[in-house]
């Protein structure tokens, strides 16, 4: 029972990835020319579906909204009873339909050429009513379905990924950042994923500053009071001019009878490593790792040179645990 199981599962899959290959090979000057003409859109991506493939319309318009692509839903019931006027003649309407001659879809479909309501069809069928309305048609293969050959399986797998395609390639096109992502994505993992130097970083009078001019001994108390195991040595105007550890400190007693009297800027580390503040924090531990350091300077791409914030490996590790 349990392999029977197994191959069932595995039949599932198989169908579903022999369907997605058919889409794939399916892509044409169409789908080019659907993610043209919404990334113009002024106003709001609205989709559309019944049945599965308004459950799949649902997870489409979520996945736009958050790369930057205003959109969301309506039900395909309530257009007849109302909701029509949630459409405006600066929106784009998507209509996903298997058949694309859904009993309730036609209401809508004579709305927006009344209206002059750009109409982009995701249907399976180049006979139906919605291929011949839309004026962008994504024609979506034929393919087989699970249980029966009636089950809706492989079918909404190509609705989902086509919308996937589209989310992205607006996603490219329109520049969205992973900045731009994470003002979407607040909270979670992926805000954690998303942190950037500037969310973590330590600034103004927690930042150990130390003139370049100071003497060793006055260094280390600023390390002892701050409990980073570092300073930044900067110079009279403020701009950085390198960082002392606790390891260049092991290094000064071996190469040093006495360092009482020495200046910091004589034993610090010149051009230490740094990073933008946009940085994210991922990226940061890796080169931290690499390079086998637990202490960033974090600086402002219009001056490089001048240090606004710190982060030690503690802060990063917080949040990517």
């Amino acid at each position: 029972m349990s392999n029977d199981v197994k191959i069932i599962g595995k039949e599932v899959i198989d169908l579903q990835i022999k369907a997605l290959k058919k889409l794939k090979n399916s892509i044409d000057n169409s789908f080019k020319d659907a993610v043209n003409v919404i990334s113009k859109c002024k106003s709001k991506v609205i989709i559309c579906g019944v049945g599965k493939s308004g459950k799949i319309a649902s997870k489409i318009s979520a996945t736009l909204s958050s790369v930057g692509t205003p959109s969301f839903t309506i039900s395909a019931n309530d257009c007849s009873h109302g909701d029509l006027g949630r459409i405006t003649k600066k929106d784009i309407l998507i209509l996903i339909s298997h058949s694309g001659n859904t009993e309730e879809l036609k209401n809508i479909i004579k709305y927006t050429k009344s209206n002059n309501i750009t109409l982009v069809g995701i249907v399976s069928n180049k006979k139906s009513y919605l291929y011949k309305s839309a004026k962008i048609k994504l024609l979506l293969p034929q393919v087989e379905e699970s249980g029966f050959g009636i089950v809706p399986t492989s079918s909404t797998t190509t609705q989902l990924s086509l919308g996937d395609a589209l989310s992205i390639a607006l996603m490219k096109i329109k520049n969205f950042s992973r900045l731009d992502f994470k003002k979407f994505h607040p909270s979670g993992n992926l805000a954690n994923k998303l942190k950037t130097a500037s969310d973590l970083m330590l600034t103004k009078n927690k930042i150990p500053f130390v003139n370049e001019n100071e003497s060793i001994i006055n260094a280390l108390k600023i390390i002892r009071e701050k409990k980073l195991g570092f300073v930044v040595i900067t110079n009279n105007n403020g701009l950085n001019k390198g960082i002392f550890t606790d390891g260049d400190l092991k290094r000064s007693l071996q190469n040093k009878k006495s360092i009482a009297n020495l200046r910091i800027k004589s034993v610090m580390t010149k051009k230490p490593f740094s990073v933008e503040k946009n940085s994210l924090a991922s990226d940061i531990l890796y080169q931290m790792n690499k390079k086998k350091i637990t202490s960033v300077c974090v600086y402002d791409k219009n001056n490089k040179n001048k240090t606004i914030g710190v982060i030690h490996i503690h802060h990063i590790l917080k949040y990517l645990k």
